[in-house]
């Protein structure tokens, strides 16, 4: 066959087949990245776990495998995580809720253009940025009102880190709020109901799934937080109550661990894909509780 008599439908075909083999390989590679993640993280801590108890790994309450007397409880890094994350989630969830609502329901259009682009700028701001502002700013105001507080301590971690993800409850929860039908709005307004009350009573239930979804991707982000947590919060692995005193999560370990003199091979170095695997758990958890939430509370508007 020449190239005269090639139609129109075989190049068309030919362009769907090549399409289609280049979207598969991507889809490829990302599948494949996350099992090759998952496979070094498996098989760098079998090594740690022959050696330490998987009992005493997530039971003990100190943790110090490079530093001896060595021991491995991983409780003070995931109390220090929790600590953190409990703390921007109750920054980060009314402000941001809050601030969705604005957006949907009382900024015109002209406002809401502009806000939007400049509320999520916040989350192109590099995280080190954020761990130095907590530091140079926030810490500071901290110890004006509780002079006791040291220069690293969770409440300033907390409260960085909160605003850090209140761009993504606000962005998310804001585009489940605007895909609420109109016609709910009127109805609301037609039985007299107030704008405040067509927010919180009609708007707010319809977008439910978008929202909650919203709440557990940002905090699954504070969990997997690392450098500004690390420079506002410290090194410290502590189990505590009091958010002004130093802590150590996940992610700020394993900072310290890859950046010093650990040897490769040592049970420290190995520790490090131990944590690295919890850290890993953990946020799979938390995405597949995002997705089962929007899918078993999502509402479908015809």
């Amino acid at each position: 066959m020449s190239g005269a008599d090639i139609t129109y439908g075989e190049v068309s075909d030919r362009g769907t087949a090549i399409a289609r083999v280049v979207f598969l390989a991507c889809a490829l590679v990302t599948v494949l990245t996350t099992f090759g993640i998952v496979l070094v993280l498996i098989t760098g801590s079998i090594p740690f776990f022959r050696e330490v108890s998987i009992v005493e790994f997530f039971t003990s309450t100190e943790w110090s495998p490079i530093i001896r007397p060595r021991s491995y409880g991983i409780l003070p890094l995931l109390w220090g995580t929790m600590l953190i994350v409990v703390g921007s989630a109750l920054v980060a969830l009314p402000v941001g809720t809050l601030t969705a609502i604005y957006l949907s329901e009382y900024a015109n259009r002209r406002l809401r253009r502009v806000l939007k682009p400049t509320l999520e700028i916040l989350a192109g701001i590099p995280t080190i940025v954020y761990g130095f502002f907590a530091i140079s700013f926030i810490t500071p105001q901290i110890q004006r009102v509780f002079p006791e507080t040291g220069t690293f301590n969770a409440l300033s971690g907390a409260i960085v880190v909160g605003v850090m993800i209140i761009p993504m409850v606000s962005s998310l929860s804001e585009d489940a709020m605007s895909a609420v039908p109109d016609d709910l709005r009127n109805a609301g307004y037609g039985l007299g109901a107030t704008k405040f009350e067509v927010s919180t009573r009609i708007v707010l239930p319809a977008a439910v799934s978008g929202i909650l979804a919203s709440y557990v991707l940002a905090i699954s982000r504070a969990i997997g937080e690392t450098m500004a947590v690390t420079l506002a919060a410290g090194m410290q692995p502590n189990i505590t109550f009091n958010p002004l005193e130093e802590i150590q999560t996940m992610t700020a370990y394993m900072v310290e661990v890859g950046t010093g003199d650990v040897s490769v091979g040592s049970i420290g170095y190995q520790s490090l894909f131990a944590v690295g695997l919890t850290l890993f758990v953990m946020t799979l958890a938390m995405n597949l509780l995002s997705q089962y939430i929007r899918g078993r509370y999502r509402e479908v508007y015809d």
